[in-house]
């Protein structure tokens, strides 16, 4: 769903009007909430928002999938070194 021009509110509108917009916003609208004439807040609906939130989950997840499936290929491909073995050649240099 787009942002149309009508969904662009002032804040002072939007305290005056808030029950009204409130509904807009069940039905499905996003506002778009502007003080001094710039975006400052969003209004939603709150299943939209925990849906918004779930993807977001979602998002991370598979970019941790792709961050280990990475570490494997890596792995395999040899270029990795024992952790134990890299603490001790950065401890070294540090000292030298």
């Amino acid at each position: 769903m787009g942002i149309s021009a009508s969904d662009v509110i002032p804040l002072s509108t939007a305290r005056a009007k808030l029950s009204e917009l409130a509904e807009e916003v069940k039905a499905g609208a996003e506002k778009i909430i502007t003080k001094n004439g710039e975006s400052y807040i969003a209004l939603i609906d709150a299943q939209r928002l925990d849906y918004y939130h779930q993807l977001e989950r979602e998002r991370i997840h598979l970019l941790l999938i792709d961050e280990a499936g990475r570490g494997l290929d890596d792995v395999a491909a040899g270029r990795v070194k024992d952790a134990r073995s890299a603490i001790t050649a950065i401890k070294r240099r540090r000292s030298a």
